[in-house]
């Protein structure tokens, strides 16, 4: 992705028109997590461009980057104005592919939303869609989706199906893709069932092993220690513990502490070593208060983003505006210049027509009187 992207902006300045805002958009989701202000840029100046140039195409692909863009930063109402404005487009050019990415994306929106009417419906709708492109790695995807929201809404049997359908399909496309392994294994924690839930915990840890997808594997590893943890088995509970907590530093993925020091003061408490579960349960109020305090943090910081974000769209905004005023003054000065230029002329072919009657007229005068001479 990042040698892709640097390719993209080597050659920026050499492309114009549709490759120029297919690039843009590009670029716009190379950047979305690693520098969402550039992103923003990127997919701002595809926008901009494509309305220009009359790209319905890429217009849409810029308004569903910027909907991304929101919904990282939280600002779910204005991503979905965006997802619901890129959808206009394609529905207007009959892009069934882009049709049902944005619901899918909508439906995200809403999920988040607790709209879980809404997001089924979309979901629905984006998975039929997939299903009549024969489009089967996004079909798999739309599967796992719809097996969290049947979750969500404790219809955990419907919910295991579909995991199993995406994981089935997934297998068949040659894919290694654990989610559904994970998913499937929540349901059974949810339930009580730990041995099942391992089950499946530790064939998603295999396929995270696999292709050392290391935040995979730290999800794996904490979920494997907490199941083992509440089925009162420590020895496994320890060993799946401890790499959790290894991963965790090694990837400073510190929003994870609290539940391995957590696990890990209840795997004490079960082996009886009350002192080291205190001295747990403290590293995890001290995990807890500090994630807790860079959320809020975290928080301003994507507040201050959307502002900016917004800030920058009011700019363009501005600048556009200035530029067709500019546009209607120049307009004006032409149309000024294109009168008086017409008036002038008009006024030196009046003075001209005058001048050669005048002489017309004063020709015919000495001719008149040269013959009233010539009759005397």
């Amino acid at each position: 992705m990042a040698q892709r992207a640097d390719s993209l902006t080597a050659s920026l300045d050499t492309l114009r028109d549709e490759r120029r805002v297919k690039a843009l958009n590009e670029l716009a989701g190379a950047y979305v997590d690693s520098d969402p202000v550039q992103a923003f840029g990127f997919a701002r100046e595809a926008l901009n461009l494509a309305s220009e140039i009359g790209d319905a195409r890429g217009k849409a692909a810029a308004y569903n980057n910027l909907g991304v863009l929101y919904k990282g930063q939280g600002a779910l109402d204005k991503s979905l104005d965006y997802y619901l404005t890129a959808l206009k487009i394609y529905d207007s050019l009959q892009y069934t592919l882009g049709i049902a990415t944005l619901k899918n994306n909508m439906a995200t929106i809403y999920s988040l939303k607790k709209d879980h009417p809404q997001a089924m419906k979309y979901l629905e709708e984006s998975h039929k869609l997939f299903t009549e492109l024969k489009d089967e790695r996004h079909i798999a995807g739309s599967l796992n989706n719809l097996g969290i929201l049947y979750a969500d809404i404790d219809m955990d049997d419907k919910a295991m199906q579909y995991f199993l359908d995406a994981s089935a399909l997934s297998d068949k496309l040659g894919i290694a893709n654990g989610d559904p392994f994970t998913n499937v294994g929540n349901l059974y924690f949810g339930q009580g069932n730990y041995q099942r839930a391992v089950e499946f915990y530790e064939k998603a840890l295999t396929i995270a092993r696999d292709k050392n997808d290391r935040n995979s594997m730290l999800k794996g590893a904490i979920n494997l220690g907490v199941t083992y943890t509440r089925a009162r088995q420590p020895k496994p509970a320890k060993l799946y513990l401890d790499e959790g907590l290894a991963l965790c530093n090694d990837l400073q993925a510190y929003a994870d502490l609290p539940a391995i020091y957590k696990a890990m003061a209840a795997n004490e408490a079960n082996l009886n070593n009350h002192k080291a579960a205190y001295e747990m349960q403290l590293r995890y109020d001290d995990a807890r208060e500090k994630i807790y305090s860079e959320e809020s943090s975290r928080n301003i910081a994507q507040m201050e983003m959307v502002i900016e974000f917004q800030e920058k769209e009011q700019q363009l905004a501005a600048l556009k505006a200035q530029s067709e005023i500019d546009r209607l003054e120049l307009r004006a000065t032409t149309l000024f210049i294109v009168v008086i230029t017409i008036i002038g002329l008009g006024l030196i072919g009046g003075l001209n027509f005058y001048y050669i009657n005048k002489k017309k007229s004063l020709k015919a005068r000495k001719a008149l009187a040269k013959t009233l001479a010539g009759n005397k």
